[in-house]
């Protein structure tokens, strides 16, 4: 697991000018408390602000507010604006041209926001709170109230990265394909609701793994598994040797359909656990050190003679034994299924 990267302790360093600040500032605003130094700093953003603003309207006007000048554009006033900041909302005064053509950069037109909460509102929605859960926090934080329409409008804006991050350009072939499912709960509309995300993992040429696609299902069926190949095959992946998954089904239908020259193999991890639950808790040991010889042998007929000796061994020692037989017989499907 990647260590998470600490922040950069701030060191405050006090100077002449520092201090001459802030002597100014106790008595300007009557600072007792620390709500007194937000309220205080909440003013001076605001009043820096504006006169950064009269700076932007002289430089786009070309002349300065006391100047006398003969353009056919000039200063129309202001005009009032709520913006949020990390010290709760202010009202600002946005001055104005006749033309207006005036685009201010330090608060743009249409901006509401100047605190960087987009990236807090990210931050909480990936970590799975709900809308109502985001604005009721941003409203304990920082004292102003949020929309949920105006929290839906910042998390749409990463919905282009997201997809873009699900849907990158694939390699045209791929040795070996994984597909496995990860389960767990929702919640959706007030009931619980099993739900599966399915990932699958992609060896390259040069050996190197790739998550190729993650997405979510509540049901399987060939029809499901063709429209997840085809989207493979629509990022540009033309041949795959071998894909490897669990019983999942339709899948192998699905392959058939996408990739007709595609092996199918079942996951022996999920073949060799499917076939002892079949199996006493005191045997399991031993059956499973020789289970090894079949799934470790080197080719099929190796494997083959190995089954043999198992079968022999473990008929009349296991009473499930035909149920186990047909979990083993399944790891050859597509190679010639063992003989009965």
């Amino acid at each position: 697991m990647a260590r998470r990267e600490k922040k950069p302790v701030h060191k405050v360093v006090m100077t002449e000018g520092k201090r001459n600040i802030i002597q100014q500032l106790l008595q300007e605003y009557d600072i007792e408390t620390a709500e007194d130094i937000q309220d205080a700093l909440k003013d001076l953003l605001g009043g820096t602000i504006k006169e950064m603003m009269e700076a932007e309207m002289d430089d786009h006007l070309g002349y300065q507010k006391s100047e006398r000048s003969y353009s056919d554009d000039y200063r129309n006033g202001y005009k009032s604006k709520r913006v949020n900041s990390s010290y709760g909302s202010m009202d600002i005064d946005v001055p104005q041209d006749r033309k207006s053509t005036f685009e201010p950069q330090i608060v743009k037109k249409r901006q509401k926001d100047i605190s960087d909460i987009d990236q807090k509102i990210i931050s909480m929605y990936a970590k799975g709170m709900t809308i109502r859960q985001i604005s009721e926090t941003i409203e304990d934080i920082y004292g102003f109230e949020t929309s949920e329409g105006f929290i839906s409008d910042v998390t749409d804006k990463i919905l282009p990265q997201i997809e873009d991050w699900q849907n990158p350009p694939l390699d045209e072939v791929y040795p070996i394909l994984y597909i496995d499912a990860i389960h767990y709960s929702v919640r959706d509309n007030g009931v619980i609701k099993k739900l599966a995300a399915y990932v699958i993992l992609g060896i390259n040429t040069e050996g190197k793994k790739e998550v190729l696609s993650i997405t979510v299902g509540d049901n399987e069926s060939s029809k499901y598994w063709l429209s997840v190949l085809n989207e493979l095959k629509n990022r540009g992946v033309k041949d795959i040797l071998i894909i490897c998954a669990d019983g999942l089904s339709g899948i192998k239908e699905a392959i058939a359909a996408a990739f007709p020259k595609t092996e199918y193999q079942r996951c022996i991890v999920h073949q060799v656990r499917n076939t002892l639950k079949y199996v006493p808790d005191k045997d399991r040991k031993a059956f499973a050190s020789d289970l090894k010889t079949i799934y470790h042998a080197s080719d099929e007929e190796k494997a083959r003679l190995a089954l043999d000796r198992v079968t022999e061994k473990w008929t009349m020692s296991i009473r499930n034994w035909g149920q186990v037989y047909g979990e083993l017989s399944i790891m050859y499907e597509g190679r010639g299924r063992l003989p009965e």
